[in-house]
């Protein structure tokens, strides 16, 4: 399953076609008129149900409906349909999503953070069972200001003005988080990956 970010409309072109993917989802408390959806299920290499719910985060990005507001209800929803629950939490504030982690700890298997680009270093099962990073980091160049050619980026903050990026080359990994859980959905491991490619 693919999910989806706060730049989720950049190519409005999407929409068509998140309307009918049942793999592809995006952040499910933007407006419920958006097409897509932010909760899907699908097997696992070995069959077993897994449900993923994609959220964005409200601190520094706004998001139109906030997460708090609508998690409780995608969490008992995924939850009757498996035990096997993951949430991205694609948010810009780590306090956020600790939070959110903190909240959820016990009911799903993992709340996988996104959005910032830096793998954090704090992949951790909490005591209700519930895998948690920060941010799980970025897969592509990291000789960059988070996958751009970094004097795009620099020129853009130094000067204010608009600058069309480009994505660097170079210093490429592969970034993630590997989590172990039971039938019961319960995690027993988190750890992060990084690959130089």
């Amino acid at each position: 399953m693919i999910t989806l970010g706060n730049h989720v409309w950049r190519r409005p072109e999407i929409g068509p076609y998140l309307a009918e993917s049942e793999r592809v989802i995006r952040p499910a408390n933007l407006s419920s008129g958006s097409p897509g959806r932010g909760l899907t299920v699908a097997p696992a290499g070995d069959g077993t149900p897994v449900a993923v719910v994609n959220l964005l985060g409200h601190l520094f990005i706004d998001s139109p409906i906030g997460p708090f507001e609508v998690v409780d209800r995608l969490v008992e929803e995924a939850r009757e349909r498996t035990r096997v629950v993951l949430v991205d939490f694609h948010a810009e504030a780590t306090s956020e999503k600790v939070a959110l982690s903190r909240w959820l700890d016990g009911r799903v298997t993992a709340v996988i953070g996104t959005h910032t680009h830096v793998q954090t270093n704090d992949a951790r099962v909490l005591p209700g069972g519930t895998a948690a990073i920060s941010d799980a980091g970025m897969t592509g160049p990291h000789d960059s200001v988070i996958g751009v050619q970094a004097e795009l980026a620099i020129a853009r903050m130094r000067t204010g003005m608009p600058v069309r990026f480009r994505p660097a080359e170079g210093g490429v990994r592969l970034e993630g988080v590997v989590i172990e859980c039971g039938g019961d959905g319960r995690a027993s491991s988190c750890e992060p990956v990084r690959v130089a490619l």
